[in-house]
Parts: structure tokens; C-alpha cells; sequence
């Protein structure tokens, strides 16, 4: 593994590292329709819009979750493939 790879990879592990951006992964990934409306997630995780859009801000910019706005509200998916890839590199190669 490279310098650069293992720092993009610690960007990513340190994204997960907070328990409200895994709940806000968790409840992205369990949706019914794949993704989720920012206007959902403050009730369930108990924040303010301010601090649900930061660690929003966060999961993107690690390559964790896709973003795409909609009028006035933006909606949230899993990046395809990018926690099969985190798991990936904690499995033991032969």
C-alpha cells in the first residue's frame, strides 16, 4: 500500500469514526428508496440541521456517501461499493 492510498484510507476510517456518521450510514443504507433526504436525519439522530449537514459534509468528502440536490433539499446514497471496499482491506490476504 502506498503513502497516498494508506492516507485516503485513514480519511475514511476516521470519517467512521464518530457514532452519528455511522448511524447516519446506517440509516442511509437501510432505506427503502437507497437514499435518504437531509430533512430526515436530524429527528432520528437528536441534532440540530447545522451538525447533521457537517457530518454529511464529512461522509462525502470521504467517498462514503453521494450527494445530489434537489430544490431545496439534497439526498444522500451510499457510494457504490465503498464500505465493501473498507472491509476489503481489513480481511486477511492469503
Amino acid at each position: 500500500m502506498s503513502a497516498a492510498e494508506a492516507a485516503a484510507l485513514a480519511a475514511r476510517f476516521k470519517a467512521l469514526a464518530d457514532p452519528n456518521r455511522l448511524r447516519i450510514l446506517s440509516i442511509v443504507s437501510s432505506s427503502p428508496e437507497a437514499e435518504t433526504c437531509v430533512c430526515d436525519l436530524p429527528e432520528p439522530l437528536g441534532l440540530g440541521q447545522p451538525t447533521v449537514s457537517h457530518h454529511l459534509k464529512i461522509l462525502v468528502e470521504a467517498g462514503l456517501l453521494n450527494r445530489e440536490k434537489r430544490g431545496v433539499w439534497a439526498y444522500y446514497s451510499l457510494v457504490p461499493g465503498a464500505l465493501n471496499s473498507l472491509a476489503d482491506t481489513l480481511a486477511p490476504k492469503p
